[in-house]
C-alpha cells in the first residue's frame, strides 16, 4: 500500500501509552493522507488486541521477539511504501498542526533528509525534554547534546530556540524522514538495539550530502524513559557501547586513533567516578560496554569499510570540535547559547 506519510510507532508493552496518546495522533494528523502502522516487538501486555479492538484501521506489523528500537525499525520500514516516514515513540503526545510544518519543509527542499519538531517534556510542559529538545548535536568525542539540553542540564523553553536551524541529529522519539534517503543509507544498524542509532543514521545521511533540521513550529510532548528510565544501568550500558560503535563507524581517518583513545580515557574516568560514588552497577555498565566494543571490533571494522565504500565523502559539518564535558564540568557552561556554536 502506497501512502504519502506513514506514521510508524514501534511498540513493546506500551499499551498504556497507546491508550493515552493514539487519540492525539489521529486527531491532529487528519487531512495529511497518513496511515498509522504499529510495529510490535512481541508485546505481552495486550497491546495488539487493544489496537485491533479500538483502531481497526491501524496496520500492525508483528515480530516474534523484541528487536529493540534499531532492529525493530530496520525490519519494519522496508515493509512500508511511503514518501515520508514519521518514526514516533508510543509515549509522545502530538499537538495541533504538528505535521504541516514538517511536510512543507521537506516538500520545499529535497536536500533535507530528516526533520524533527521541538520536543518538550510531558510532565514539565514549560521545559525541553532530554531526548532531542530543540535539535541534536555531537562533540568531537561522540558525546551528544542538544539545543535546550547540555548533558544533564535541561532548559526551560522561553522561545530561545524557536528559529528554524540545521542540526546534526534528529531525535528518534519523533523523526520525520524521507523514505528514499533512509533507504540509501542502508537504514538503522540493528546491532545498536536501542539508543544513539538515530545519531548513527543521521551521520550517514550527512555523509550522503543531506541536511537535517529542527522545525520548532511543530511541537510534541515526550514522556521519556518509557522503556528504560534515564538512571537504569542497562540504558547506561547501551549509551556507552553505542557511542563507541558510532564513533568507530563514522569518524574520519584523520585523528581517528587520537579521538578514539581520548574517548576511552574519558569513559574510564567516568567509570571511576561512578565507583567512587558507590554506583557499582553503573561502573560495571561502562566496563561491560567497553568489553563488548572490543569483542565486536571485527564486525565494526567490516561495517566501516562497507560504509566508506557506499557513502559519498561529503564534508560533515556541525560537529562541535571542543569537549562538551569540559565546557560543562570545567567551564560551567550549561546552555547551548553559551557555547557560541
Amino acid at each position: 500500500m502506497n501512502t504519502r506519510v506513514a506514521i510508524v510507532i514501534l511498540n513493546w508493552n506500551g499499551k498504556k501509552f497507546l491508550e493515552q496518546f493514539l487519540p492525539s495522533v489521529i486527531r491532529y494528523s487528519a487531512g495529511q493522507g497518513f496511515i498509522i502502522y504499529v510495529a510490535d516487538n512481541n508485546s505481552t501486555d495486550d497491546s495488539v488486541d487493544f489496537i485491533k479492538a479500538n483502531y481497526p484501521k491501524i496496520i500492525i506489523i508483528s515480530f516474534e521477539k523484541n528487536h529493540g528500537y534499531s532492529r525493530g525499525y530496520a525490519l519494519a520500514l522496508p515493509q512500508i511504501k511511503a514518501e515520508y516516514y514519521v518514526l514516533l515513540n508510543s509515549d509522545v503526545e502530538v499537538t495541533k498542526n504538528w505535521l504541516n510544518p514538517l511536510i512543507e519543509l521537506m516538500d520545499n527542499n529535497d536536500t533535507i533528509a530528516a526533520v524533527m519538531p521541538k520536543i518538550k517534556s510531558y510532565s514539565h510542559k514549560d521545559h525541553f525534554e532530554y531526548a532531542g529538545a530543540a535539535g541534536g548535536f555531537i562533540d568531537n568525542y561522540g558525546y551528544p547534546f542538544c539545543r535546550g539540553r547540555i548533558l544533564s542540564h535541561i532548559e526551560k523553553d522561553e522561545g530561545q530556540y524557536d528559529e528554524l536551524r540545521e542540526i546534526f541529529w534528529a531525535s528518534g522519539a519523533c523523526m520525520f524522514i524521507r523514505a528514499s534517503a533512509y533507504s540509501k543509507t542502508g537504514g538503522f544498524d540493528g546491532d545498536f538495539f536501542a539508543h544513539m542509532e538515530e545519531i548513527d543514521l543521521c551521520w550517514r545521511l550527512k555523509r550522503l550530502g543531506y541536511t537535517i533540521y529542527c522545525c520548532p513550529e511543530s511541537v510534541v510532548f515526550h514522556v521519556g524513559g518509557g522503556t528504560l528510565p534515564n538512571d537504569n544501568p542497562r540504558k547506561l550500558y547501551y549509551n556507552y557501547r553505542n557511542s563507541l560503535y558510532l564513533l568507530f563507524k563514522n569518524i574520519e581517518p584523520e585523528g581517528f586513533v587520537t579521538i578514539l583513545l581520548s574517548r576511552m580515557f574519558l569513559d574510564e574516568l567516568s567509570a571511576l567516578v561512578y565507583l567512587l560514588q558507590g554506583k557499582v552497577s553503573f561502573f560495571m555498565s561502562v566496563i561491560r560496554a567497553h568489553l563488548r566494543f572490543y569483542w565486536n571490533l571485527p564486525k565494526l571494522i567490516n561495517k566501516r569499510r562497507i560504509f566508506n565504500r557506499i557513502l559519498t565523502k561529503n564534508n560533515v559539518t556541525l560537529i562541535y570540535t571542543r569537549s562538551i564535558a569540559y565546557q560543562f564540568f570545567i567551564k560551567r557552561l550549561k546552555t547551548f547559547k553559551q557555547l557560541n556554536f
